[in-house]
């Protein structure tokens, strides 16, 4: 490969495997790293200046997650998600999350809610500053502790799952266009909903902010 962006790597060999994994998501976000084209270890290794082991291993952790593929005695190919993935992923999220911020709003407490304020302005933040890594994994977190709430983890780890499956493509395309911040203060809309006690008002917003979700990210995938 030979251009991927240089990042300082030095840790255990278990810190080290989940710092190259967080480099590679953050190259998939950039583009630095293609769908649909097959990546090697050891070239990636050696743009970041350490050992073929510890990038197979998070190349593992990212097939995992669906986010690459194994492509025998060649590398690992980067997952392409066309547009009936992201429909049938933001379905399935739908049925699980429309009615769980509905159902959260009526047992959480006030303070619970209060607690994620502060994700949320993080990832307006992170949307306004250009902050792609940022606004991803505060996004994340915003939404899955909101869903964790409701005390069902199964719930939690299936929404989790979807996410890394559809959310990393298209962002760069999102945030160029401006698309990005409007959709980032949603979470705020939504808390206030929630913490006034309006659940179909939370339901509703959460109905629009999938779609719109789903809208921006289609659009994205486009420009790509």
């Amino acid at each position: 490969m030979g251009h991927l962006t240089h990042r300082d790597l030095n840790a255990s060999r278990e810190r080290l495997r989940d710092q190259v994994a967080h480099a590679l998501r953050a190259a998939l976000i950039s583009g630095e790293l293609r769908p649909g084209v097959v990546y090697s270890a050891p070239t990636l290794a050696e743009d970041f200046g350490i050992s073929a082991t510890p990038v197979r291993e998070a190349m593992l952790d990212l097939a995992r997650e669906g986010l690459v593929e194994p492509v025998r005695n060649k590398g690992f190919r980067v997952t392409e998600v066309d547009e009936r993935d992201l429909d049938q992923y933001t379905e399935i999220r739908a049925l699980i999350e429309i009615p769980t911020v509905g159902r959260v709003t009526g047992i959480a407490s006030r303070e619970d809610l209060e607690a994620l304020r502060p994700v949320a302005e993080e990832i307006v933040r992170a949307a306004r500053e250009h902050d792609l890594i940022g606004y991803l994994e505060a996004d994340r977190l915003f939404h899955l502790t909101l869903l964790g709430l409701a005390g069902n983890e199964r719930l939690v780890e299936t929404v989790g799952d979807l996410r890394k499956r559809s959310r990393l493509y298209g962002l760069t395309a999102l945030d160029r266009s401006g698309d990005l911040v409007p959709s980032a203060e949603e979470h705020l809309e939504l808390l206030d909903l929630m913490i006034a006690g309006d659940a179909e008002g939370a339901e509703q917003c959460m109905t629009r902010h999938l779609g719109h979700v789903r809208s921006l990210w289609a659009e994205g995938k486009r420009e790509r």
